[in-house]
């Protein structure tokens, strides 16, 4: 049976027709990533798009996003394969009544640079929905990749649909600093929740306290974990939301309280080891803390995707959350853009500017 998330499979179903004179560039992976990805992981292929059929949209890429989920998916596919990934287009032509040109459109395109796009066939292939970006002005459009786009959704559904905090509980964040995690932070706030949080550099904490609000952040690289819980969490953990893995997740499962919840949204801190690492079990503090876990992909919520992306712009407009994004430069940049986030240079969202 035909892998209906593989990249290759959506181009074969949607690009059919006689050729057109629009020439798109596009990454192909072709070795699985030993360690951190490599440019001669990939080579750039160009081809030639057809002609629009009834219902297509034909869009120009603006932004594309670079995110941990990237480095742990691609082992899943039969090589050679297009890249996933997401992406902020401008519509340049179009077949399709309800999308014009000249809007602005974010979806599970891939890194390519132009995509001709039957939206009601990406929605029965079960990827991401193709959306319409609202108008968000004076915000970038690029937000549509970060708060308001799959990080928004995944940190307001994670949230409260995981986690389900109550106010007055304590929050526990790992990869606090990241376009998901800063976000999760903020929610838990406007929640009533004490927030505390784990990410990489003294910079990035001193951010996530004083301009984002976190009741507590620690650098995990120099912090010992257990004492920063007791400093941090002296009621202990209610929910802990877990973008990283390792042992730092094990130390935070054992220092929650009973009836705990963990939303397990990745493991970044293992995606590039070439053997997974060795951790203390969990399982005593699951049982006998009796915590509930639950790993989830955002697009669980499609039906909902427009309620998530609305409540953070509403969030965004009313001055209630803030952004940072890491922008790198360049189409050809894709690469350099995705080991730099998989290392942790950004804080908030990384996206590339195409051109």
């Amino acid at each position: 049976m035909a892998n209906i998330f593989s990249p290759n499979f959506i181009v074969k179903r949607l690009f059919s027709g006689a050729p057109s004179k629009i020439r798109a560039q596009k990454y192909v992976l072709t070795k699985y990533f030993q360690g951190e990805p490599k440019i001669s992981d990939f080579k750039i292929v160009e081809e030639t798009l057809p002609d629009l059929k009834s219902g297509e949209i034909l869009t120009e890429a603006e932004y594309l996003s670079v995110d941990p989920y990237m480095r742990a998916y691609m082992i899943g596919y039969k090589l050679p394969t297009d890249m996933i990934g997401g992406q902020v287009a401008k519509v340049i032509e179009s077949r399709n009544e309800n999308i014009p040109v000249g809007s602005y459109v974010t979806g599970t395109l891939g890194w390519r640079t132009h995509t001709i796009v039957d939206p009601s066939k990406l929605s029965s292939l079960g990827m991401l929905p193709l959306t319409i970006v609202p108008d968000i002005r004076p915000h970038p459009v690029s937000l549509a990749l970060g708060v308001l786009g799959m990080p928004g959704n995944t940190a307001y559904f994670g949230l409260k649909e995981i986690c389900k905090p109550k106010e007055g509980e304590t929050i526990a964040i790992t990869g606090a600093a990241g376009a998901v995690g800063s976000h999760v932070g903020q929610i838990g706030k406007l929640l009533g929740c004490r927030v505390i949080g784990f990410a990489g550099t003294d910079e990035k904490c001193e951010y996530l306290e004083k301009e984002l609000g976190f009741d507590r952040v620690f650098n995990y690289k120099t912090c010992k974990i257990s004492a920063a819980l007791k400093e941090g969490a002296p009621n202990r953990v209610d929910c802990y939301f877990d973008n990283v893995g390792g042992e730092i997740s094990t130390k935070i499962m054992n220092h929650m309280n009973k009836f705990g919840r963990v939303a397990v949204c990745g493991s970044i801190s293992s995606y590039n080891d070439l053997k997974l690492p060795k951790v203390t079990i969990v399982q005593p503090a699951i049982v006998f803390k009796e915590l509930k876990l639950e790993g989830f992909l955002v697009n669980r919520w499609n039906d909902r995707w427009n309620e998530g992306v609305n409540m953070n712009l509403k969030w965004l407009n009313e001055g209630k959350i803030k952004y940072q994004e890491k922008v790198y430069y360049g189409f050809e940049n894709m690469v350099d853009a995705l080991v730099g986030m998989l290392r942790g240079e950004n804080t908030g969202k990384a996206v590339v500017k195409v051109k």
